[in-house]
């Protein structure tokens, strides 16, 4: 492929949470028009647009995204919606990427976007329509997560406390995010004492109901900005089920992503300082760990105890190294308490990782990990800053 590395030329990334005052189309508008505008470039350079919703006709009752979010330019660029479930938004980046590979453009937009919370009465069932309808009939996403968490539990002796733990980083990394839904911080007690959903997740083991976009501008040409370039991507598949898997305390969808992801970026696991994960649920982290390759099968929940992802320890450090080499782990807050716009969350994986790796001098290489519904597709982004 030519091209490479894509750069990251824009972005923006809206208030996450319950926006009662924001439509659909006003988040749409204000993630978009906000990354042409950052990347400091005509609204007319955009060649085309590809837009990661899972279920705007659901909640809102409008399809035709693609179409919505072209009006927004005078030019009226092609524009394609991409649904993946909650892996939408990574997977439309993922689909920008390989238009641009192809040679058709030279700049596009992705835009994420969802508005979960205007009913909430049908969220479940709408989140539900991502399993398997036939397989898994009457399933929803925290059962079987709860699962998936049961048997890895069952299988490395997982310490409940572990769950607890990852909850209580995220929420404490939330803080410094200006954008996440939850700016306040909980407790592993907090997360034990609270409603059970689906044994043994807890209501503050999910990730919560939010409305919110983020977008990103990619161009094959250098951005005037800081240099911050995607230089590996990766996609991953699995059976939509869980019946059918031959493991349940993994995700061959991310391994498969992952493996893709470093081998074009020529970096290996150890090579990722900062990551943000799909924690749609405090066990997918866990599950992350493993999959990406930071730790062993089995041990990540040894590595949450000793608190090694968190940017606490990070920042207590002397050296600015974590002795485990681990990177740390969903910086903005992740799903959980940055709000999981379930159309935008890969998309704003994307935009956070560049923003930081534009900002911060500590971190130079990056992962996004975007998974959709059980594990049945998973998007692995590697970022990079200083490529040229």
């Amino acid at each position: 492929m030519s091209h490479l590395p894509i750069f990251v030329q824009g972005t923006h990334i809206t208030q996450f949470g319950e926006l009662w005052d924001r439509s659909l189309e006003d988040l749409a508008k204000e993630a978009a028009l906000g990354a042409v505008a950052d990347a400091v470039i005509q609204p007319s350079t955009i060649e085309a647009i590809f837009v990661g919703n899972m279920a705007a006709g659901q909640f809102e009752g409008q399809q035709h995204l693609g179409a919505l979010v072209s009006s927004f330019f005078s030019h009226l660029p092609p524009s394609t919606r991409v649904e993946a479930a909650c892996a939408s938004g990574g997977l439309a980046v993922l689909q920008a990427e390989m238009a641009l590979l192809s040679g058709m453009y030279q700049t596009v937009l992705v835009v994420g976007v969802e508005k979960m919370t205007d009913d909430t009465n049908g969220v479940t069932t709408i989140l539900s329509s991502a399993a398997d309808a036939a397989r898994e009939y009457g399933s929803t996403f925290p059962g079987l997560y709860a699962l998936l968490a049961k048997e890895h539990m069952h299988k490395y002796q997982t310490p409940r406390r572990a769950l607890s733990m990852i909850a209580a980083k995220n929420h404490s990394h939330a803080l410094a995010n200006q954008q996440a839904q939850f700016r306040r911080t909980i407790t592993p007690d907090q997360v034990e004492k609270s409603m059970l959903v689906a044994d043994p997740l807890r209501i503050l083991d999910c990730s919560p109901i939010t409305d919110g976009a983020a977008a990103v501008v990619l161009s094959v040409k250098p951005s005037r900005k800081q240099l911050v370039a995607l230089t590996g991507f990766g996609q991953g598949q699995e059976t939509l089920d869980l019946a059918r898997r031959s493991s349940l305390t993994s995700l061959q969808s991310t391994v498969d992503a992952a493996k893709k992801a470093y081998a074009m970026a020529n970096k290996k696991p150890t090579d990722i300082q900062v990551a943000e994960v799909h924690d749609c649920f405090t066990i997918a982290e866990l599950f992350a760990m493993e999959d990406l390759g930071f730790c062993k099968r089995g041990t990540a929940a040894t590595a949450v105890l000793k608190e090694e992802t968190t940017l606490s320890q990070y920042r207590q450090s002397s050296q600015k190294k974590l002795k485990s080499s681990l990177p740390i782990i969903n910086h903005s807050g992740g799903l959980k308490a940055c709000g999981h716009p379930v159309g935008a969350t890969g998309v704003k994986q994307v935009a956070y990782m560049t923003r930081l790796l534009r900002e911060n001098s500590d971190f130079s290489v990056g992962l996004t990990h975007n998974v959709g519904g059980s594990g049945a597709t998973a998007v692995v982004h590697i970022l990079e800053k200083g490529q040229s």
